[in-house]
C-alpha cells in the first residue's frame, strides 16, 4: 500500500501559528491536504504533534485524512508510527509548508521510484516547495534504528540519501519543464506568506491548478513582471 504522509506542527518560530494561516478562507495545512488529493495513493495520513491533534482533527476530517499524533522533533519516528499502524509499504513524505506541491510531478517520481525499487526517490530542482519524497517503508524503519543525529530524525530522509551505501537513492534533475530551483512557492516566513496569498488566489480559476507548469506560469505572471 502507497500513503502519502503529511508531517505537520503549528508552532514555527519564523512564522507562528502558520499551519492555520488562512488562504482564501481556509488553512494552509488543509490547503495542504487539498493539493495532495490530487496525488494518487491508497491512504492519506496527517502525522502531527500532541498540540496540534485537537486542531488538526476535523481539517484531517474533512480532507479525507487520517490523523495520527507523534514526537514533536522525532519526525522519523512519526513517519515510523504511521507506517506501523496503517501497514504502508511506500511513502510518499510531504510537508505542511507546501501548499502548491506539483500533483504531476509527485505521481512521476512515485511511479518511477516503485518501478525501480528505490529506497529513497525525490526530484532535484524543482521549486522550492514543489517536490515531495517517495521512500520505502523498510528504509524509514531502518534509517529510524540507525539514525542518531537530531538532523536525521528531524527531518527524516537525510539519512538515507547521506547513506547511499546502504540504500537505492534515486534523485534525477526535474524535467525541464518543472526545473526552476530559484522559484520559492513554500511557506515558512511572512513574505512567503504573503506571496502564497497572492498565487492561490490567482490559481482560482485555473482548471490545472495542481499542475507544475500551470503554477510556474501563473508565478512567472505575478512575479517575474
Amino acid at each position: 500500500m502507497t500513503a502519502i504522509v503529511l508531517q505537520a506542527r503549528i508552532d514555527s518560530s519564523r512564522l507562528p501559528g502558520k499551519a492555520l494561516l488562512l488562504l482564501d478562507g481556509k488553512q494552509l495545512v488543509f490547503r495542504v491536504m487539498e493539493a495532495l488529493n490530487n496525488i494518487p495513493a491508497d491512504l492519506r495520513v496527517l502525522a502531527c504533534t500532541e498540540d496540534s491533534l485537537s486542531s488538526f482533527t476535523p481539517l484531517a476530517q474533512e480532507a479525507d485524512f487520517q490523523i495520527l499524533a507523534g514526537p514533536k522533533e522525532d519526525v522519523l519516528e512519526r513517519y515510523c508510527l504511521a507506517i506501523r499502524k496503517y501497514s504502508i509499504d511506500r511513502v510518499i513524505r510531504a510537508t505542511g509548508d507546501n501548499p502548491f506541491v506539483f500533483a504531476d510531478a509527485a505521481a512521476s517520481i512515485n511511479t518511477e521510484a516503485s518501478s525501480i525499487n528505490a529506497d529513497y526517490a525525490g526530484f532535484l530542482n524543482l521549486p522550492y516547495g514543489a517536490g515531495v519524497e517517495s521512500v520505502s517503508s523498510s528504509a524509514l524503519l531502518r534509517a529510524a534504528e540507525q539514525a542518531n543525529l537530531p538532523s536525521e530524525r528531524e527531518h527524516v530522509c537525510p539519512y538515507l540519501y547521506n547513506h547511499p551505501e546502504l540504500f537505492s537513492v534515486y534523485r534525477p534533475n526535474a524535467p525541464e519543464y518543472w526545473h526552476f530551483p530559484d522559484m520559492r512557492i513554500t511557506v515558512d516566513t511572512q513574505e512567503d506568506y504573503n506571496r502564497a496569498a497572492e498565487l492561490y488566489c490567482a490559481l482560482n480559476n485555473e482548471s490545472n491548478r495542481y499542475n507544475g507548469e500551470t503554477i510556474i506560469k501563473k508565478y512567472a505572471e505575478i512575479f517575474y513582471k
